[in-house]
């Protein structure tokens, strides 16, 4: 019986991948750790952290390896973007040190025609990424279906001071709150005919 294909493993021998498989983002004697702060900020178990900053370093390695951009999934964006606040460890340590290059940021320009571009440098960021670490873990990276169909309508919100009511419970939070309006309403008529 042949054993099952895998894919290229050109990845474990790259120069780069040592130096990533080793790299920790940030101060590893702080009391509030790179990977804590992600799982915080982002409403994660540790572990998913953990896992999402695994992943943000094969994004890593596959932007700077290849020659066309890469597009990162939302949560290993997410990575991104808290690693760019350690600005000394992601310019002086992280970029230089580890990658052998800059590796900027850019917001989208926003429009059809990039909203359409992302799509499909998404795709094909999922392709090399299978080509060259095998299937990628479908909650962290999702289908390039997924930006087309939820992401658009995905927003960020901060939950402290907040009530997050599911849409499917919209109209009864509504009637209730117009009940309870009436009620107070009642009460201090009421009290004041009394």
């Amino acid at each position: 019986m042949s054993e099952p294909a895998h894919p290229q493993a050109s990845h474990r021998d790259h120069p780069v991948w040592a130096l990533l498989s080793r790299y920790t983002i940030g101060p590893e004697d702080a009391a509030l750790g790179f990977a804590r702060r992600l799982a915080r900020e982002n409403g994660w178990s540790l572990d998913h952290a953990g896992r999402v900053i695994e992943e943000y370093k094969r994004f890593a390695f596959l932007a700077v390896t290849g020659t066309r951009d890469v597009t990162p999934s939302d949560p290993v964006d997410q990575a991104w973007h808290l690693h760019l606040t350690y600005s000394r460890d992601y310019w002086e340590r992280f970029c230089p040190q580890v990658l052998g290059r800059a590796l900027h940021h850019g917001p989208t320009l926003g429009g059809e025609g990039e909203r359409h571009r992302h799509f499909a440098q998404y795709a094909d960021t999922l392709k090399r990424y299978e080509a060259e670490f095998g299937p990628p873990p479908a909650d962290i990276w999702p289908p390039a279906a997924h930006l087309l169909l939820e992401a658009p309508h995905l927003r960020r919100v901060d939950l402290r001071g907040r009530l997050i009511v599911p849409r499917s419970l919209a109209w009864a939070a509504v009637a209730a709150v117009a009940l309870l309006a009436i009620l107070l309403v009642s009460m201090i008529v009421l009290e004041a005919k009394g």
